[in-house]
This record gives structure tokens, sequence and C-alpha cells, in this order.
């Protein structure tokens, strides 16, 4: 279940989409870089729906574990899960979590913490973005206090209902009011972008391609 601007934006790139949301006036848009794919060949790009929590270790086991499986009983189906897990001692991503997101549709997983049973993901198919790899799960230390309300990772506020662009590049949000407009203007800078690589490739002076096409 993608949706026509989530094919859209997936034929895009993330540095392009920066390149048009700074010349917007949306320069602070990109997640900390140490936010990377699992799997660097992937990318993922859709509407967001958002997860906060925290680390609690007064919680016994089966409390966790049933808000866990309640947050992925209610995670809607073509969206991208973007988590704001407010602790780096754990995994806020594994391998039957991912299965279960995956067998509902959901086109991807980024979290501003950690992961584990990575082999396992990787051999899914199933895109997560995260920022660290550990062992530790979420069983008795970690709770989802919200999900489809507004978070905030390394400064960068984001929204259910934007849409994300991740690749090797990196993780940038596109606020769900201007991402038509930020697609769209993306498709036009690439075209000119292939314009000018085929005219350096064809002998023109770097320079001279810029003044020509205005881009480099």
């Amino acid at each position: 279940m993608i949706n026509d601007l989530t094919q859209r934006l997936l034929a895009c790139y993330a540095s392009a989409v920066h390149d048009v949301l700074r010349a917007m006036g949306h320069a602070n848009c990109v997640l900390p870089p140490d936010i990377r794919p699992l799997d660097a060949t992937q990318k993922l790009a859709g509407e967001i729906y958002t997860i906060n929590g925290r680390y609690d270790t007064s919680l016994d086991a089966h409390h966790t574990l049933l808000e866990w499986t309640g947050l992925l009983s209610k995670a809607p189906k073509g969206k991208v899960l973007i988590c704001q897990p407010n602790t780096r001692e754990i995994a806020l991503m594994g391998e039957l979590s991912a299965e279960t997101l995956q067998r509902k549709s959901v086109l991807g997983y980024i979290a501003d913490g950690g992961c584990r049973d990575v082999d396992f993901i990787l051999k899914l198919g199933f895109p997560v973005f995260c920022s660290f790899y550990t062992p530790k799960d979420i069983v008795a230390r970690w709770v989802p206090e919200s999900m489809g309300e507004p978070i905030t990772i390394g400064g960068v506020r984001i929204r259910s209902g934007d849409y994300v662009l991740a690749d090797r590049d990196g993780v940038v949000i596109i606020p769900g009011e201007v991402a038509l407009d930020v697609v769209t203007e993306t498709e036009n800078v690439m075209q000119k972008e292939n314009k000018v690589r085929s005219a350096i490739l064809g002998g023109m002076d770097p320079q001279e391609a810029y003044r020509q096409f205005g881009k480099f």
C-alpha cells in the first residue's frame, strides 16, 4: 500500500530533497547522522507515524510486553514508523517485531535508538534505520507513551502526516503541508542535474555547465 507521492519520493534521493527544503526555508530537516540504515543499499520513503516512549525499570516484563505488542497492533499499514525512545540503553526493534510490522504492510522503521537481531532483519529485508546495535531489549525496561503525537529528534520536529526520505546519505523530514511541492521541485532539480551531467560527460567545462544550467 504505497501512495503515489511515496512512489515519487522513492525515486528521489536525500541530498536533493535536503537542497530543495533548504531553498524553501526548511533547512532544519535532517536527523542526526548516527541514524543509519541496517542495509546501506535500502531506501525508505513514506508518510510518517510517530512513536514516543520512556525508559522505566520500575515496570515488570508483562506490562512492558503488553504495551509493546499493543504498539505493534496499532501500527498503521502504509506508513513509516519513527520512534523517539528517549534512551540509548536498549534496542527498539528486533526480529519478531520487524516480521510483525512487515506482515502489517508497514513500510519501515526509524529509531533514535538501538536495534538487535540485525542479521535476521537483514534477511527479512524490512527497512530499519537506527543509531546503534545492542542485545538489550525493552522487556521490563521501556514503554510507549504516545503514538501519532509530535516528537523531536536531533532538534527536528516530526509530526504524523509529515513525509520522510531515508537513504545511505541520511534521513530527511519533509513537512506534510509542503511534501507535494518538495517532491515536484526535487524531480525538476534531478532533471536539471542530469543535463549538467550529460554536458560535462560530453566535454563541457564544469564552470560553463554551472553558468548555463545554474546547477552543480
